[in-house]
C-alpha cells in the first residue's frame, strides 16, 4: 500500500482554486465528492467495510463494526483558497496508519473496534456552519435549521442533500451511531507556529479555544451612483467598511489576545454603478474565554449601531454559529503522553471535529508541525519526514488506545 506522502500526491491535483494557487474544495461539491470517492477506493483497496451515514459522514470499518470503537480521521474540504494539507492530511495518514498497524502485526493484537470517519462540510465555507457533519450527528445543530442553510447561490443544505444521495428527513443527531464511538483521535496538520522551534514533529492537542462566527447585515437605500449627492446616500458600504476597519481598534480596547477577522463580505445588488441597497460581512471571534469572546461581539455591535445611526444605515446581527472552549479528554492524553513522551502540549486556535465531538466522547488530537505557520492559504506546509512521522505517531496511538499488547 502506498504511504501518506504517495497518498496525498494522488489528490494534489483535486480542487486547486482556478483563480490562483491555493485550493477550492467546498463542503458537498463535486470535487469533494470526488476526493470522498478516492477515500473510499482507497478503504477498500485495504478490506474495508465502507458505509455513509445519514448526514454524509463516510465510515470505514478497519475491524468488524462493534461499540466502544477507537475512531480516527478527518476531512476533505477546504476553505476557498485553502492549503494542501489542512484536513486531507489526517486523512490520509489514517489510511497510512492502518497500512502501518497490519504491516507490523499489530492489527490482530487490538482488543476494540477500529474505524476511520470522514467528516463533511468542516470548514463551513459553503454553508456557513463549521463542523456541520460533527454538529448534525452529535446534535449540536438542529435538523431544521441545518437544512435551511443555504449556500452563495442561494440552494438550501436540503437541496443539495438531497442531490448527493441523502434523505433530508433522516438527517439530525444519531444517538446509535454515536454510542458506538469509544473514543476518537483526530490528526491535523498544525495551524499554527507552536512546533516550529522546539525541534518536534508532532504535538497533542490540549484544547480548542473559544470561537464564533456571526453575520451583519447592514441595510441602507440602493440608488444611482451618479445621481446621488453624497450627502443625500444612506450607503451600507461605508458603513460596513467603517466598522470593519474600527475591529483592531475595538477589540485591542477589549482583550488584547482576542483575535476577529472578517473574511468574507457580499454586496446587493453588486453593480459598478449602484449605491448598495445591502452589506453583508462575516465576524469570526476566538479567545480561550468565552466571556471575553461575548464582550468582543457586544463592544463590535455596539460600534456598528452608531456607525450605523449615524449614516442612516440600519444594521442586524445574527449568529451563525458558536462553539465554547473544549478541553480534551485529560485521561486520554495522559495515554498519549505514554505513548508519545516527547510530544509537547499545545492548544489550537482553529475549530475541529474532535472539539465538537469531545462534548459526547472522549476525544484528542495530534498536530504534525507546519514549517510555515501559515494555514488557510497556499504556503500551508509540511514536511515528508514529518508527515511520516505523524503516521507513526497515530499508529502507536491507535494502537495503545485500542488495546495492542506492544508498539514500536
Amino acid at each position: 500500500m502506498s504511504d501518506v506522502v504517495s497518498l496525498l500526491n494522488d489528490i494534489r491535483d483535486v480542487g486547486r482554486d482556478p483563480r490562483g494557487p491555493g485550493y477550492m474544495r467546498p463542503g458537498f461539491s463535486s470535487t469533494e465528492l470526488n476526493l470522498r470517492e478516492w477515500f473510499v477506493g482507497e478503504a477498500q483497496a485495504r478490506g474495508l467495510d465502507v458505509e455513509i451515514d445519514h448526514n454524509g459522514i463516510t465510515w470505514a470499518w478497519v475491524t468488524a463494526p462493534g461499540e466502544n470503537a477507537v475512531v480516527t480521521g478527518s476531512h476533505l474540504d477546504s476553505v476557498p483558497g485553502g492549503g494542501e494539507f489542512d484536513g486531507p492530511l489526517g486523512v490520509a495518514s489514517a489510511l497510512a496508519a492502518v497500512d502501518q498497524l497490519k504491516a507490523d502485526g499489530r492489527l490482530e493484537q487490538l482488543n476494540r473496534p477500529l474505524a476511520l470517519a470522514v467528516f463533511p462540510e468542516e470548514e463551513g465555507s459553503r454553508f456557513g456552519v463549521a463542523c456541520l457533519g460533527s454538529r448534525l450527528i452529535t446534535g449540536v445543530i438542529e435538523p431544521d435549521r441545518a437544512l435551511g442553510l443555504k449556500d452563495a447561490e442561494g440552494r438550501t443544505f436540503a437541496e443539495v442533500a438531497s442531490e448527493v444521495g441523502l434523505n433530508p428527513d433522516l438527517v439530525g443527531k444519531d444517538k446509535e451511531r454515536l454510542s458506538r464511538i469509544g473514543s476518537f483521535l483526530e490528526l491535523h496538520v498544525e495551524q499554527g507556529v507552536g512546533l516550529i522551534d522546539i525541534g518536534q514533529p508532532v504535538a497533542i492537542g490540549s484544547s480548542i479555544v473559544g470561537h464564533g462566527r456571526w453575520r451583519f447585515t447592514f441595510a441602507g437605500q440602493g440608488n444611482h451612483a451618479g445621481t446621488t449627492p453624497m450627502t443625500k446616500r444612506a450607503d451600507p458600504v461605508v458603513a460596513g467598511s467603517q466598522v470593519i476597519g474600527a475591529i483592531p481598534a475595538v477589540v485591542a480596547g477589549v482583550d488584547g489576545k482576542a483575535v476577529a477577522t472578517v473574511g468574507r463580505t457580499i454586496l446587493h445588488p453588486g453593480g459598478t454603478n449602484v449605491i448598495a441597497s445591502s452589506m453583508d460581512f462575516w465576524l469570526d471571534i476566538r479567545h480561550p474565554d468565552d466571556g471575553v469572546v461575548g464582550a468582543v461581539l457586544r463592544a463590535i455591535t455596539q460600534r456598528a449601531q452608531e456607525i450605523g445611526h449615524d449614516l442612516g444605515v440600519e444594521v442586524t446581527v445574527s449568529q451563525e454559529s458558536y462553539s465554547a472552549t473544549t478541553h480534551f479528554n485529560s485521561a486520554f492524553n495522559q495515554r498519549l503522553q505514554g505513548v508519545l513522551p516527547e510530544a509537547p502540549i499545545l492548544d489550537s486556535g482553529a475549530g475541529h471535529d474532535a472539539g465538537i465531538l469531545a462534548g459526547f466522547v472522549p476525544s484528542a488530537m495530534l498536530f504534525v508541525r507546519n514549517p510555515t505557520g501559515v494555514s488557510h492559504a497556499p504556503e500551508e506546509a509540511c514536511e515528508e519526514d514529518d508527515q511520516r512521522a505523524g503516521v507513526k505517531a497515530l499508529a502507536d496511538a491507535l494502537a495503545m488506545e485500542a488495546g495492542a499488547v506492544s508498539y514500536t
